[in-house]
C-alpha cells in the first residue's frame, strides 16, 4: 500500500465517524421537536378539557 492508499482509508474511518456523530445529533433534535410538539397538543387537550369542565358548573 502506498503513502496515498492510507490516507485515502484514514480520510474515510474519519468521515464516518464524523457522519456517525452528526447523524446522532441530527435525530436527538429532531426527536425533541417531536417530543415538544407532542406536548403541546397534549397540553391543548388538557386545557380544553378543564375549561370545559370548570364552565359547566358556572
Amino acid at each position: 500500500m502506498n503513502k496515498n492508499s492510507v490516507w485515502t482509508i484514514v480520510g474515510v474511518v474519519v468521515a464516518v465517524i464524523v457522519a456517525w456523530f452528526v447523524v446522532s445529533a441530527l435525530f436527538s433534535v429532531l426527536w425533541f421537536i417531536v417530543k415538544l410538539a407532542l406536548v403541546a397538543v397534549v397540553a391543548v387537550v388538557v386545557y380544553l378539557v378543564l375549561r370545559g369542565a370548570f364552565s359547566k358548573h358556572e
